[in-house]
This record gives structure tokens, C-alpha cells and sequence, in this order.
């Protein structure tokens, strides 16, 4: 493994987010996390490592600005 390669999995590992920073980041209780992961609710991925749920922090920004809308339509 190169030092460049073990580099980008520092960078990448650290921009996992665990479910309290995730919710902070989104601004909702930790357990609404897991509601919209048991229920299917909303399509926001999530990484399972062992037990841990970790998610991306670009994931969760690319979900929120898909969420952006215009109007005050629901469409």
C-alpha cells in the first residue's frame, strides 16, 4: 500500500459520519435515523460497518439538496 493510497482512506474514513453527527448535521433527533432506516421512509443511504451505522457526509449533503425545493409545491 502506497502512502498516497493510505491516505485517501484516512480522508475517507474521517469524512464518516456516526448517527449523532449525521443528526446534527440534518438537524433531527438521532432516533429519527433509525426510524427512516428501519421504515425506508426516505431514500438516505447509510453504511453499515459491523454494528455501527456510519454515513457520508457528501451523501447527506447531496439528499438534503435534492430535498431543495422552489416552490411550495410537493412535487
Amino acid at each position: 500500500m502506497t502512502t498516497k493510497n493510505l491516505c485517501s482512506l484516512i480522508a475517507a474514513g474521517a469524512d464518516l459520519l456516526d448517527e449523532q453527527a449525521a443528526a446534527a448535521l440534518l438537524t433531527v433527533a438521532p432516533g429519527t435515523l433509525g426510524v427512516w432506516r428501519s421504515t425506508g421512509r426516505y431514500n438516505l443511504p447509510f453504511l453499515k460497518v459491523g454494528r455501527m451505522v456510519r454515513y457520508r457526509r457528501a451523501d447527506l449533503l447531496a439528499w438534503l439538496e435534492k430535498r431543495t425545493r422552489e416552490t411550495g409545491s410537493t412535487a
